[in-house]
């Protein structure tokens, strides 16, 4: 299926009445809050794990289908991290680092990775009858190793710098490979989805956006625009909206603002 039929794909429309329970991990981060929003907006019922609820807004606070828990994920024991994943049908990680120096250069240096492997140990020992779905928010500059997506050789030497002298971008690259590489294509307990945006921005309210299997610009060279709602829209909407999940199931889809507003362009996928 190429780009063009993906990106028009009707997914303003969610499976009628399901009502489905979600874990967020790293709620209370710039695309993390604006998911909470999506799913709460859609019915779902909704647990975040958040370092702290005070930039959490009174009215999300007191919404009867949101409950939090307040701790860094990686301090949560096994117990208490098998008890939220019980009963979820999905996980989505909005989970990152502080753009600061102690944020990018100290630890935790593997939050993303093990976060993704502390949960699928959990998801894979609770023996589920129906598989969960896992999605991973990353980024345009971790390529996707199951396709042959061209990279310019000036790109490969800057993100092997910032493999080697940027720990947070080592971070993302390996959170993907683990559910590409460890997870797979066939694993009973658990599917999954990487979300790649390119730089991202903020916007008041979700806008036109395209989707594609790989990267349609450098994400060095040539980076495009995507708003954090427009990421939290499709999340959500891959969430609960069963024939996009089949549709990117297993891949990488990359999500850029569109930039046209010819009759081609896709439909905002809003709730």
């Amino acid at each position: 299926m190429s780009d063009q039929e993906n990106s028009e794909l009707n997914i303003n429309t969610r499976t009628a009445g399901k009502r489905m329970k979600v874990l967020v991990l790293g709620g209370t981060g710039a695309t993390g809050k604006q998911l909470l929003d999506q799913l709460l907006d859609r019915g779902h019922e909704v647990h975040a794990v958040v370092r702290s609820t005070t930039s959490l807004t009174d009215e999300l606070i007191k919404n009867d289908n949101l409950s939090l828990t307040e701790a860094s994920v990686l301090d949560l024991d096994q117990s208490k991290l098998q008890e939220l994943v019980s009963g979820c049908d999905a996980v989505a990680s909005c989970l990152g680092h502080n753009l600061s120096l102690r944020g990018i250069f100290g630890p935790p240096y593997r939050l993303v990775t093990e976060a993704a492997r502390r949960v699928c140990s959990v998801v894979q020992n609770s023996k589920s009858s129906r598989p969960l779905k896992f999605v991973l928010m990353n980024t345009t500059g971790n390529r996707n190793r199951d396709l042959n997506e061209p990279v310019s050789f000036a790109q490969r030497c800057i993100v092997g710098l910032l493999r080697y002298l940027v720990p947070p971008h080592a971070d993302n690259e390996d959170a993907a490979e683990y559910l590409r590489s460890t997870i797979g294509q066939s694993n009973d307990q658990i599917e999954w989805v990487v979300v790649r945006p390119d730089s991202l921005i903020n916007e008041s309210s979700v806008s036109p956006y395209s989707l594609h299997a790989s990267p349609t610009r450098s994400a060095i060279f040539d980076a495009g625009k995507t708003s954090r709602i427009n990421v939290a829209n499709f999340i959500a909407a891959l969430i609960d909206t069963d024939d996009l999940w089949q549709t990117w199931k297993g891949k990488m889809p990359v999500i850029y603002n569109s930039t046209t507003s010819s009759p081609d362009a896709p439909e905002s996928p809003q709730s």
